[in-house]
């Protein structure tokens, strides 16, 4: 006999990082849970007093399998671009977070990654990847402020 075990709420904290390469590319991703939807990595704090930049690392893991701080990707190729949004959460995920929240804080901040640097997907978090030229990729996302701070990235980024 298995017992349904309930996940605590959602932290309405969360990061967006923008991953990309020096010449531009950036990252996005399709929700599995809403194919169609493209995305950079996001992802809410594990626990109230989780450093940001632990978030950032942990669910830049999770999410495309690159390792902040190993191998070809150090730990000062992550930026905080201290940019933070507050929007209204899609009501189709509201169910996710404490009743009555209604809205989210996001940090930004930027992952500057060699180009070819392999990507491995979370089949439950995503369907597929794709690198575009940052122009497009502010194009593809439906989030409003993903599109944002992708259209920030030439003045955070020493762009090749």
């Amino acid at each position: 006999m298995s017992e349904s075990v309930s996940k605590p709420p959602k932290i309405p904290e969360s990061v967006l990082v923008v991953i990309h390469t020096p010449e531009g590319q950036v990252l996005l991703m399709e929700r599995a849970d809403a194919p169609g939807y493209w995305q950079s990595v996001t992802g809410s704090k594990d626990r109230a007093d989780e450093p940001l930049r632990l978030t950032c690392c942990r669910e830049v893991a999770e999410e495309t399998g690159i390792q902040i701080g190993a191998g070809a990707v150090p730990e000062a190729a992550l930026r905080d671009w201290a940019l933070s949004n507050v929007y209204e959460i899609y009501p189709r995920w509201r169910h996710r977070y404490a009743p009555g929240v209604t809205h989210n804080t996001e940090h930004v901040f930027g992952l500057q990654v060699p180009a070819g640097t392999p990507v491995t997907l979370a089949p439950r978090e995503h369907l597929r990847y794709r690198w575009l030229p940052w122009q497009a990729a502010a194009d593809a996302c439906f989030s409003p402020s993903n599109a944002e701070a992708i259209l920030l990235l030439p003045r955070f980024a020493a762009l090749a």
